[in-house]
């Protein structure tokens, strides 16, 4: 299996500019948002605590509950907010409930908040609650302990004060610069697209070196690559949600049809580099692997590895002729070398690894090569 010839080949030093740009942008589209809904929590509960003095009723009695309804309500996206607000409310609701119903039993005591603890737990399992599971068994604690001698006039306040900062915090989320998350998702997968493209290009210079290879990092990133395209998905899936009720959709426009295409395919991908990664690190290390890569197979090998990674690499370029011819030198590459195989003899004792590689590096060029015709929109969940 060893393979003397060796590779003075790298990758574009425009490749490690570029990835580490797309690292930097990732990790500011990330911060950002955090710091953008920090402020606009901030806002809201200093905006909730200002009126809620001027509450009717006993409510005015209870300002500091509005500032905590405006946090319940602040959420990542304005759908999000207000389906995470009106489940608290509902949450707080049944506790209230729930602490009405056990004062019959008298004065608070170990076994009434024991009684209380335990019921809410059980009506927390109600399905369709979400978020406002966690308030039933606080609600009721509350109104219990915190109630006292009057929990008529506190549970009043404090629904009604939690109403108030809940109302806030959506209105807040919905009129100042509600988050639209595209910048996000279309960062992960271009940032995705160049580590797979990076893959390739590192199997195939180990192809290229004497065996066992100096550079094994490759064979270690089979499961980063996964965790990548699991990531990638929940950034696309976080876009998409974040349009729904959103006034600035209109403002942005994105096409989440392409992205969730864009997001099938490197799935695809990563399937395929995670078997090409794992035949290959056999065929290097495993001792019960009888499959081989034989040395006059190795550099041809290696170089249509690197030609699919530069397709993966272009995808993202603005150049459709540079995108065609990529694509074409690569399946040039796979071809001639499956033409070989079909007219050369194979040792019997060893079998062959090459077919199976080919065929994970044909099925990733028909992925990547745009005008496939596979490549079928994927569509995003309804609004």
């Amino acid at each position: 299996m060893a393979n003397p010839e060796k590779t003075t080949e790298k990758p574009p030093s425009a490749l490690r500019i570029r990835a580490h740009s797309v690292a930097s942008g990732v990790a500011a589209a990330l911060v950002w948002p955090r710091l953008q809904l920090a402020l606009k929590a901030a806002l809201a509960a200093g905006i909730a605590f200002a009126i809620a003095p001027f509450m009717p009723g006993s409510a005015a009695e209870y300002p500091y509950y509005a500032p905590l309804g405006a946090l319940v309500a602040m959420y990542e996206n304005v759908a999000g907010s207000m389906r995470q607000g009106l489940q608290a409310l509902v949450g707080l609701a049944i506790g209230v409930g729930l602490a009405f119903m056990l004062f019959s039993l008298g004065h608070p005591t170990p076994l009434t908040v024991a009684v209380v603890m335990g019921l809410g737990v059980v009506l927390a399992g109600l399905p369709k609650i979400g978020s406002g599971r966690d308030w039933i068994p606080t609600a009721a604690l509350l109104v219990l302990l915190v109630g006292g001698h009057n929990p008529d006039s506190f549970s009043f306040g404090y629904l009604f004060q939690m109403a108030v900062g809940v109302t806030v915090g959506i209105v807040v989320n919905l009129l100042v610069f509600p988050p639209l998350h595209f910048r996000a998702a279309a960062l992960s997968i271009v940032e995705l697209r160049q580590a797979l493209a990076q893959q390739l290009w590192d199997m195939g210079k180990a192809l290229k070196e004497s065996w066992p290879p100096e550079h094994v990092d490759w064979s270690r990133r089979s499961e980063s690559l996964a965790a990548h395209a699991r990531s990638v998905r929940l950034a696309v899936e976080k876009a998409d949600a974040s349009r729904r009720a959103n006034p600035r959709r209109r403002l942005h426009p994105r096409d989440m049809n392409l992205d969730y295409r864009n997001l099938r395919d490197l799935e695809r991908l990563t399937f395929h580099v995670q078997d090409v990664t794992q035949v290959l690190s056999d065929v290097i290390w495993a001792e019960d692997t009888p499959f081989v890569v034989p040395d006059e197979y190795a550099a041809p090998l290696g170089n249509a590895m690197s030609a699919v990674g530069n397709v993966l690499r272009a995808t993202e370029e603005d150049n459709p002729d540079r995108q065609t011819g990529l694509a074409r030198t690569a399946d040039a590459a796979i071809n001639e070398l499956t033409a070989r195989l079909a007219t050369e003899q194979h040792s019997k004792d060893a079998p062959s690894a090459v077919e199976s590689i080919l065929l994970s590096l044909h099925r990733m060029l028909r992925v990547a090569t745009p005008g496939r015709p596979e490549a079928k929109p994927a569509t995003a969940p309804a609004d």
